[in-house]
């Protein structure tokens, strides 16, 4: 009798308990895990549904769950006159209603990535632009901190900001401070820059961080350099970058560069199947120590200078790469790796 009179009484002791901890306390409220934007939406700490959209990216960013995701129901600039900061990991998607722009703010980038450990941001379907030098901004998308950025299907053009070499006129700027990867599929990069150290795409780790990237299918058109891997302003693993089935051309200087300095972080660029042609300076160029350039099956030519090895950089090259017609010199690697 006492056992059997037992075993409810815990269980009902067991259930209060159990109700105690779920009910304690108030949820947490989430936001939506889907934000929407419109070209007739209207922002508020609320919108962001699909028939009451945002009409900024900002606020949609804002509104929705860290790892939500941004959808655009019609063509229209998204930017609003100020600048796109990213703080959370997010996916930005136009998939073909038409232009979804991002108009830079004046003397400001357009799009900053500032996110955390572990945070990956994702761009699609964009158009980023700085409007020449009527906006004056420095960069297209400036990348600080967070753990990747994947883009496809992007374009980012008219950077040209008047200033000092670094940031002023750059399409994309890859500056993180930690680990970060970056991920570019099928952009085009189009008159960014101003002076000789701006231009299409920068890859510059700071301090102890490091860049992993890969860039399939890029066009780096009319820049003042295509893209510039440094790793002058580092100390860690610096940047190791692949680029494959990609152009550089008609840029105003050097179509792709690796640069470092003594006791500096290393620049390693592997060029795969793609092409350096028209760019006033060299088509492809290693300048420094611990400056590497691989290249496999490339075409060079119609450059200022084929390729180029300065200040103890390295070209090797796998032995089937097309350098000729250029207008200066052709030049020649440094090494070779034997085919497999």
């Amino acid at each position: 009798m006492c056992q059997s009179a037992t075993r409810p009484a815990l269980s009902i002791t067991a259930l209060a308990v159990t109700f105690a901890l779920f009910h304690a306390a108030p949820a947490l409220a989430l936001g939506p895990v889907k934000a929407w934007v419109s070209n007739s939406g209207v922002d508020s700490g609320t919108c962001g549904g699909f028939t009451t959209p945002c009409a900024t990216f900002q606020q949609a960013h804002d509104n929705v769950t860290a790892g939500g995701d941004i959808g655009v129901l019609t063509p229209g600039n998204y930017g609003g006159g100020f600048t796109f900061a990213i703080s959370k990991s997010i996916n930005v998607t136009n998939d073909g209603v038409g232009e979804a722009t991002v108009i830079a703010p004046v003397a400001l980038p357009a799009i900053v990535v500032q996110a955390g450990a572990g945070d990956v941001v994702s761009l699609r379907g964009l158009v980023i632009d700085g409007v020449a030098n009527v906006q004056n901004s420095p960069a297209g998308i400036d990348f600080r901190s967070g753990s990747a950025l994947h883009m496809q299907n992007c374009v980012i053009r008219n950077f040209q900001k008047s200033g000092v070499a670094g940031n002023s006129g750059v399409g994309i700027l890859f500056e993180p401070s930690g680990n970060s990867l970056l991920v570019a599929t099928d952009t085009v990069v189009f008159n960014n820059g101003t002076v000789t150290a701006t231009g299409g795409i920068i890859i510059q780790p700071l301090g102890t961080g490091s860049a992993n990237v890969i860039l399939d299918r890029l066009h780096l058109e009319n820049n003042v350099r295509g893209l510039w891997v440094d790793g002058s302003q580092g100390t860690g693993n610096g940047a190791h970058v692949v680029i494959r089935d990609s152009v550089a051309s008609a840029n105003a200087n050097d179509g792709i560069l690796a640069t470092s300095a003594p006791g500096k972080a290393p620049a390693f660029i592997v060029v795969e199947h793609g092409s350096a042609v028209n760019n006033a300076g060299t088509g492809i160029h290693a300048d420094g120590p611990r400056a590497t350039i691989l290249l496999n099956d490339n075409t060079i030519t119609r450059n200022g200078t084929g390729i180029s090895a300065t200040n103890s950089g390295q070209l090797i090259s796998y032995g089937n790469n097309k350098n000729n017609n250029n207008v200066g010199p052709e030049g020649a690697p440094t090494g070779f790796f034997s085919q497999m």
